[in-house]
């Protein structure tokens, strides 16, 4: 007998793999249906009955699905004490429980029987599913989980049986009807065995034989319950005669009562509101209203933005009011209250995470600070703590910090009203007596109507409870857009959040996606939300009582230092009690004094009052502990070996930092400013950002962890927004437009630009801002925003959701540290790839917030400084003190003059290396002054630099009294320093006042200036100084001063620059093996850098197991060796024995010596292959490469066969069996044979290096052909990864082919796909047709070609008229060997007349015998400083352009020109 049932319930469970005797979770019968039957298919009986709802009510949601509500099954329903007992009778009778996903109408209904305490076989019965993987098979739906087929619906499955779809009517009666004939099928079609049936092994055949046809319908008559339902709420509501209608029309009352929106969400509900903090201010002050709250999904991120905008908002409007009033005019407008709230997920246990409960929404807001403070910490819980797919709290976090909290109970996805819907109405009464017993008078139910009917159902419940339990009613409105406009970018917005297409309908379940179901949910007018609730008149009224009890409080305040433990002579009684800093000050004055002495030995009367200055600056404005604290983690830092760069910024400007080993260049030998750092006239916090070398830099902040303990250090939160071009790319993603297209609207975007900078502007600002080949781009974007197509759409849309918060991150060196537990501070959450707390607001305003921010910068040069010492010391056994370097090294100061700064910090750039060629620095100050003038701006004044320098130009002084100041940059104003010392020499200004000029002047601050202008003109005229001169120096003063850099910065800089220098100067080997290895990520720049040292005549040596270490090194013959670390798959394991077995046991000699002595644990076989294709075993002098992955038929390679005979023998060796005579026994393992084979080509050689490493290493197969490619190509591959600027253009390139796929189109004409590679890039390219028949044969791999291409317009759309990507055209190939011969007709050499010497010319005139040809020959002689040059023509003398001429006058240094 087979018993086949379903159920109708109150909604489903919270958790599905829950017990049955866990009753709050399993939901209520309401209906239920079986059929019983025998083995052979034949119904016995059928029954159905609905179930009275005792003490619970059917939710909303559940009543749409299965139309029961709960008028009809308390008017129709039996008891379920019968229900049960007639159930168990029907089961007595069966032998199996049939039905559709039976597991949950099992647990229904075991459920049921445990709340009446009613025994029941049910669960102990065999139960046989319709929806199995068996079914699954049968139906092989896709869209399973891993890959599997789907699990069958009723109607999917009905479907495939019968070929006619069944309407699942969420009815059981019907269910059971269609489960059971599906059941029946199944059994007749055999798919059920005979072992699962439990029965004889011929029943299926019996059954088969007694069906021999599709299983028919039973044929029942199924009731509508939705249209029962309905009839029955038609009865009731005649019955009741008509209500009173409600009024839509506003009272006088409500028409003056302010209207404040109380649930709002900004762009840090992160992809899920596309308001900004600025939009949100900017919408309340339009709409008059007094006060707006900010309720993000549960993070604080946007809080300090939030108060801070509206403060800002307050300060103009008072500023406007008082300006009003003065002219005598009436000023409406009012200030905004700020109300800081969040809208937590308050789920049952937020330290759970073995199951997903993303909890309700529910809303707090703060009524003053100490309510924001508990915001605080429970929006740091909810990350630190209850972060499960959602930062999480729940009811025990909200009893802890519940005091001066207002709570609202939310949207549909409110505890309430998410109970009125889906639990049942008794529950939702209890769940809000829960919130109104914790809160009073401040739980207020919220109002929400956005035209839903799901929300007035709920609203009307709300409204009795509310009526019932006098708590006060709210209206809100769910706000995540300003404008209903953007209804549609939001929706993309949450698309892009969920990686969905905007084509896929909303809805649950699979194939449906999140949306929001209407357009409502925009920034409402007070009008329209009275509108809305005219009705329910003090759920508008009640909004004033919400906006008086918040007490308005600022977030901003001075930044608290955490205590720093200072030696006990030097504690001051009255600091622990008020608060005082008397006892860091004293130790601060003892420490910088001591200092001082160590650094300057004798203090004279200037160092003294200098520190005396700065001490008192630092007591003045209340920042000893900064000092000291800085000062202990950079001394911990020098002890641990890390480097510490000699200072960054304005810092560098404090004698006191340099006594306390801060920073390492002396202010007072620099004429560096401490006031440029710490003002004394006004206090501002000091900023000091330190330097170490990148390697040591965790190590740092790993000691500052540990000294003031993690709950008190976190790093800083960065906060990724949305570009223009991801904008793009994002929206079309959604709107699913071709990832083409969408890239070429992308690339229309100006880099650097923004779209509402583009969309806002008229067309000559336009022309102002950008160049002319950006303008046609833009117009283009132009022209798209105006049709009415797709492209249209994405490029308005994206218009809305640029700037958008798309995820956040870590920023690379701020950390924070507080005085105690960070959280009595700032909200904290945590990061993926941190193990620090994150601050939940960002670098822009953690300041500001109070929080000391230290930056731990990881700079590279000084891991590479730090390098070249260590291999100097290894290599020459020279311990050398970068600190210490001689300032006035001669070797140092040609290498700039020479202008090679390669790998030379900041001064590596052609443009630098070209004015270092025309400066010839002499001195330290020369090169601090180029630091600074290298940048936008002040380049103009280089030239002018360069001739005062040479003496070419005249050094003038507008006033004598300047010369003390200028004297060092030559008459020019280079340094924000210079005018401020200037300021106080000739006009008297303080060291403050001088500081404020240097600021007004470099933030251009007019209004500051022209105060200044009078004073600054009146005090020195007063010492005697002309008034026009002074006028003049101002006017100068402001052009210059916006540009003027500071020096502090740029001397630091100048001197890590010179410490880089004197190294590559001295240790060229060693300094640039150094910069190879602090760049081995990056292949392209260890690219560079090998062309670097090839230039400086260095040998790059490729990787060797018996030099190599894990990073680049020097050899005994002072050639630079490749580092194994940088060979992919060979990692610091497999390096580490490699290395420390060949310190310890001397070099390896062969193969089988390396294998057998080094650790195999550590280096795998692919290690080894790699190392070989590296070319890492070219040591051993009796193998080639191709030997050890030659197979000799056996499918084992030769280095597979000497990894196992090393494994064998390093096992019998540590097995340590001891002969009778007590020695080991030395068993005899044979090495494996060296087998015979051909060696690799050059290129299959280097084609593999390249597969390893990433570059090629023994050379490079273009070097043959290295002239061809300078001098006869106009572009490289680089330049087709963007044809665009190229239109109309032939470019002329050279490269190698690696890769060629002949290829026949569909109308079965040949075309080919190749890929031609240069020095630098790749680049796939296509040609078809004529062209490809034309140079077919050029493509094989391995060719050198020498390739003409012209780039046309793209083809244009017949339907659109818009025009495609530009295509080439293929004009010539032609085989790189034959260029020179083609096209070298001329030899033009170039000659400066300075450098032009007799033996010059006799040395050139003998080269030129050697190479007699037929190409013509040219001199151009040239003399820089008077702009002249001559060119001269041989008649007679005709030369043969070949690679060895060309080499040998590049070995001499004379430049040359081809044609």
């Amino acid at each position: 007998m087979y018993l086949i049932f379903d159920t109708e319930t109150t909604g489903l469970p919270k958790r599905w793999k829950a017990p049955i005797t866990d009753t709050d979770n399993w939901p209520r019968c309401i209906q239920i249906a079986w059929q019983l039957h025998d083995a052979m298919g034949h119904c016995i009986e059928h029954q159905d009955f609905l179930v009275r709802p005792e003490g619970f009510n059917i939710p909303y949601d559940a009543e749409q699905i299965h139309g029961i509500s709960t008028a009809l099954a308390a008017a129709q329903g039996e008891a379920l004490a019968v229900v049960l007992e007639k159930f168990n009778t029907a089961l007595a009778k069966a032998k199996f429980v049939v039905g559709q996903n039976v597991g949950f109408d099992l647990n229904i209904m075991g459920c049921e029987y445990h709340r009446m305490q009613v025994d029941t076989p049910l669960n102990s019965m065999p139960v046989l599913d319709t929806c199995t993987e068996t079914t699954a098979s049968l139906c092989q739906l896709p869209g399973g989980r891993g890959g599997k087929f789907k699990l069958p619906t009723l109607t999917e499955l009905h479907q495939k049986l019968f070929d006619t779809p069944f309407a699942e009517a969420h009815n059981a009666t019907a269910d059971v009807e269609a489960t059971t004939r599906c059941f029946l099928e199944l059994l007749r079609q055999g798919i059920y065995t005979a072992d699962q049936l439990q029965a004889a092994p011929d029943y299926v055949s019996q059954f088969q034989a007694q069906n021999p046809d599709l299983v028919a319908p039973l044929g029942l008559k199924h009731v509508n319950l939705k249209k029962a339902a309905a009839k029955l709420v038609e009865q009731t509501k005649q019955q009741e005669q008509t209500t009173p209608p409600t009024t839509s029309e506003i009272s006088t009352e409500l028409a003056d009562a302010p209207v404040v929106h109380l649930h709002n969400h900004s762009q840090f509900s992160i992809l899920q509101s596309t308001i900004s903090i600025k939009k949100l201010v900017q919408a309340t002050a339009e709409a008059g209203m007094p006060a707006v709250a900010l309720t993000d999904h549960g993070n604080m991120m946007g809080a300090f933005h939030f108060v801070k905008e509206i403060g800002l908002h307050n300060k103009s409007l008072a500023q406007r009011k008082q300006e009003a009033e003065a002219a005598g005019e009436i000023f409406h407008h009012k200030p905004i209250k700020p109300i800081v709230g969040c809208e937590f997920f308050v789920c049952e246990d937020h330290s759970n995470k073995s199951q997903k409960d993303n909890g309700y929404q529910v809303v707090f807001l703060a009524k003053n600070k100490k309510g924001y403070q508990n915001l605080v910490k429970m929006s740091s819980m909810a990350f630190t703590d209850g972060f499960y797919y959602v930062p999480r709290i729940d009811r025990k976090i909200v009893e802890q910090y519940k005091d001066d909290l207002i709570v609202l109970s939310g949207n549909l996805y409110g505890e309430v009203p998410s109970k009125i819907l889906n639990v049942g109405e008794h529950q939702a009464e209890e769940a809000l007596l829960w919130w109104k017993n914790q809160f009073g008078a401040d739980f207020y139910i919220e109002l929400m109507r956005h035209g839903q009917q799901d929300e007035d159902h709920v609203n009307a419940v709300l409204i009795n409870f509310a009526e019932k339990h006098k708590i006060k009613l709210l209206a809100t409105n769910n706000t995540y857009y300003i404008d209903q406009t953007e209804a549609n970018a939001h929706d993309i917005l949450l698309c892009v959040k969920d990686g969905e297409k905007q084509a896929t309908p909303i809805g649950r379940g699979r194939g449906y996606r999140y949306g929001l179901p209407n357009q409502e949910y925009y920034f409402k007018s007070a009008d329209e939300m009275k509108q809305l609730f005219a009705d329910v008149p003090q759920a508008i009224l009640n909004i004033q009582s919400i906006v008086e009890k918040i007490e308005p409080f600022e977030l901003a305040r001075e930044v608290l230092l955490p205590k720093f433990e200072i030696p006990k002579e030097f504690e001051h009684p009255s600091d622990a009690t008020e608060g005082t800093n008397h006892g860091e000050n004293a130790y601060l004055r003892h420490l910088s004094y001591e200092g001082a002495k160590k650094r300057y030995g004798t203090l004279t009367e200037d160092i003294k009052e200098r520190l005396d200055f700065e001490l008192q600056t630092i007591e003045k404005t209340g920042y000893p502990g900064y000092f000291l604290i800085v000062e202990d983690f950079i001394r911990e830092a020098r002890n641990m070996d890390v480097s510490v760069g000699p200072g960054r910024g304005s810092a560098a400007g404090s004698v006191v930092a340099y006594c306390l080993w801060i920073t390492n260049i002396d202010p007072i030998k620099y004429d560096l400013l401490f006031e440029r750092f710490l003002n004394p006239d006004r206090v501002s916090m000091p900023d000091i950002d330190i330097d170490f070398d990148d390697e040591g830099r965790g190590r740092v902040m790993d000691y500052v962890i540990k000294k003031y303990g993690s709950s008190q250090v976190a790093q800083i939160v960065t906060y990724g927004t949305m570009a223009a071009k991801s904008s793009i790319r994002d929206t079309a993603r959604v709107l699913d437009l071709p990832l083409g297209d969408a890239d070429r609207i992308a690339k229309l975007v100006p880099n650097m630009s923004k779209l509402n900078k583009i969309f806002g502007e008229d067309e000559k600002v336009l022309k102002q801002k950008f160049r002319a080949e950006d303008m046609e781009l833009i117009n283009q974007l132009l022209n798209i925003s105006e049709g009415d197509d797709l492209e249209a759409e994405t490029v308005n849309q994206a218009k809305v959701l640029e700037g958008s918060l798309r995820n956040t991150g870590i920023h690379a060196c701020g950390v924070i540290i507080t005085p105690g537990d960070i959280t009595n501070y700032v909200p904290i959450a945590t990061a993926k790839d941190s193990e620090l707390y994150v601050t939940q607001f960002d670098n822009s305003v953690v300041e500001d917030a109070g929080l000391l921010k230290m930056d731990f910068l990881g700079l590279k040069t000084l891991t590479l400084i730090k390098d070249t010492v260590k291999i100097v010391k290894a290599k020459h056994g020279i311990e050398l003190d970068p600190e210490n370097f001689p300032l006035d090294d001669v070797a140092t100061y040609e290498l700039f003059q020479r202008g090679e700064t390669v790998g030379i910090f900041q001064y590596e750039s052609p443009g630098m290396q070209k004015h270092m060629r025309d400066l010839k620095p002499t001195v330290f100050a020369d090169l601090i002054a180029m630091n600074a003038l290298y940048r936008p701006g002040p380049l103009e004044y280089i030239p002018s630099f360069i001739r005062r320098k040479h003496g070419d130009e005249e050094i003038s002084y507008d006033l004598p009294e300047m010369e003390e100041y200028l004297k060092e940059t030559y008459g020019i104003t280079v340094y924000q320093e210079q005018v401020m010392l200037l300021s106080q020499k000739l006009a008297d200004f303080t060291k403050g006042e001088a500081d404020v000029l240097r600021k007004a002047m470099g933030k251009k601050q007019k209004t500051v200036l022209d105060k200044m202008k009078p004073r600054f003109i009146a005090q020195a005229t007063a010492k005697g100084l002309a008034t026009e001169k002074l006028e003049k120096i101002w006017t100068d003063w402001e052009k210059f001063a916006s540009y003027a850099f500071n020096k502090s910065h740029s001397t630091c800089y100048a001197w890590i620059a010179y410490q880089t220098a004197y190294l590559k100067a001295h240790y060229p080997a060693e300094y640039m093996a150094a910069v190879l290895s602090n760049n081995m990520n990056d292949i392209k720049q260890v690219t560079f850098f090998m062309e670097e040292a090839k230039r400086m005549k260095l040998k790059v040596l490729g990787p060797d197991v018996n030099e190599s270490y894990y990073k680049f090194s020097v050899n005994k013959d002072n050639a630079i060796r490749f580092g194994m670390g940088a060979i992919k798959g060979v990692g610091h394991g497999a390096v580490k024995t490699i290395v420390e077995e060949r310190k310890s046991e001397g070099p390896y000699r062969s193969i089988f010596d390396l294998a057998k002595r080094i650790d195999l644990r550590a280096a795998n076989k692919k290690a080894f292959e790699n190392l070989a294709n590296a070319g890492s075993f070219d040591c051993f002098s009796n193998t080639h490469r191709a030997q050890y992955f030659y197979d000799e038929g056996d499918g084992v390679t030769f280095l597979e066969k000497t990894i196992k005979f090393a494994n064998k023998y390093q096992e019998n060796k540590n097995s340590a069996q001891v002969s009778l005579f007590g020695e080991a026994s030395e068993v005899q393992f044979p090495e494996p044979e060296l087998p015979a084979c051909e060696q690799w080509g050059t290129m299959e050689k280097l084609a593999r290096e390249k597969e390893v490493v990433g570059i090629y290493i023994s050379g490079h197969p273009l070097d043959d052909f290295r002239i061809e490619m300078q001098n006869f190509c106009n572009g490289t591959v680089a330049y087709f990864q963007n044809m665009t600027p190229l239109i109309n253009k032939e470019i002329t390139f050279g490269g190698v082919v690696t890769d060629v796929q002949h290829r026949v189109s569909r109308q079965g004409k040949g075309w080919a796909s190749f890929t031609i590679e240069d020095y630098t890039n790749s680049h796939e390219f296509r040609i078809f047709g004529e062209e490809y028949l034309k140079f077919r044969h050029f493509l094989m791999i391995s060719n050198f070609v020498y390739v003409r291409a012209f780039v046309r317009e793209g083809w244009t759309n017949r339907e659109t008229g818009k025009k495609g990507e530009p295509r080439l055209q293929f004009n010539n190939f032609q085989l790189l060997h034959d260029v020179m011969d083609a096209y070298a007709k001329k030899l033009s050499i170039q000659l400066n007349i300075k450098g032009l010497t007799e033996q010059k010319i006799l040395e050139l005139k003998d080269l030129l015998k050697m190479h007699k040809g037929k190409h013509n020959l040219n001199f151009v002689v040239y003399d820089d400083d008077d702009e002249l040059k001559v060119e001269l023509k041989s008649r007679k003398q005709k030369v043969q352009i070949s690679q060895e001429l060309l080499n040998e006058l590049q070995n001499q240094d004379i430049f040359y020109k081809l044609n």
